[in-house]
């Protein structure tokens, strides 16, 4: 089936392709909106083709060599989780994010004052100066109902981004998602340079959220998924209610992983949630204790 996209609320586009499937919006002069639109479209027509091509390169893990991919997304992708190559991963981890970044950059024009592109939570932002927005929070799919999405979602938290902040990019992962982990995570949300940045990180950062619990199960990967870049690894599939001391034990460690990679200058900050339970980086934010704390002082 060939790409399709159509029209939503408050004039964004839904475009989908095979597993892509994007919410971009945009605001600004009404011809600089509308042209980015069609290039949007233009570009995302080809992005699904160009990824298969590549598959099998982009299944394995990344290695400090030089780039074996070609298309500019896979090798997007491919860069971004080079840093984070001393942990299994492969560039399969910032593909979401690489995509989402791919289109952004028609709308980095004059005319467009504020531009976001929704690869399933994974976020790439333009910003032009003075401008902002604002990033809801749903920390755990868990509580996630038909009802409320037909309502509407009663969000977590919110923050914001500015031009002003090195923030162009974020992501989250965790076991509930829709990729799989090897961690226990309800949700890691990352800031980060660029979406495809902060989708690598979100990743490695939720499976660094981990215990050892014979009650948590987990499965090889390719028994849930036969194509699965992550081979025979044991991937999270349930978690059943843990204690206070053994969630604290899984976060702390997710968040030393965080803390190590913003003082590399690799995410500009990360909150991690596990059971109703949230710690996050430390500078340039602080690090409390609950959920809404960590929220209202780390990204208001």
């Amino acid at each position: 089936m060939p790409a399709q996209r159509h029209p939503l609320l408050d004039a964004r586009w839904h475009f989908q392709h095979g597993p892509i499937d994007l919410v971009i919006g945009a605001e600004g002069h009404t011809a600089a909106v509308a042209a980015a639109h069609a290039d949007a479209w233009q570009r995302f027509g080809p992005v699904l083709d160009e990824l298969v091509a590549e598959l099998p390169t982009l299944r394995r893990p990344v290695a400090a060599a030089p780039c074996p991919l070609h298309g500019r997304i896979a090798r997007r992708m491919w860069e971004a989780c080079l840093p984070l190559s001393g942990q299994f991963i492969t560039p399969m981890a910032a593909v979401a994010g690489a995509v989402a970044q791919e289109l952004i950059a028609c709308y980095q024009r004059d005319g467009i004052r504020r531009a976001w592109v929704n690869n399933g939570g994974d976020i790439a932002l333009h910003l032009a100066p003075g401008q902002s927005v604002r990033i809801g929070v749903f920390a755990d799919l868990a509580r996630l109902d038909a009802q409320q999405v037909m309502e509407g979602l009663a969000i977590d938290e919110q923050f914001e981004v500015s031009h002003s902040l090195p923030v162009r990019g974020v992501a989250t992962s965790g076991w509930r998602g829709r990729s799989f982990s090897l961690g226990i995570a309800d949700s890691v949300t990352v800031l980060a340079r660029s979406a495809a940045e902060a989708d690598a990180a979100a990743t490695i950062i939720a499976n660094a959220v981990n215990l050892d619990d014979p009650r948590i199960l987990r499965r090889p990967a390719h028994e849930l998924k036969d194509n699965s870049d992550l081979g025979s690894i044991p991937v999270t599939v349930d978690v059943p209610p843990l204690g206070h001391a053994a969630v604290q034990r899984a976060l702390q460690a997710g968040l030393q992983r965080a803390e190590a990679l913003q003082g590399a200058g690799l995410i500009w900050a990360a909150l991690l949630v596990c059971q109703g339970q949230a710690v996050s980086t430390r500078s340039p934010v602080p690090r409390p204790a609950e959920l809404g704390s960590v929220l209202g002082s780390v990204f208001a």
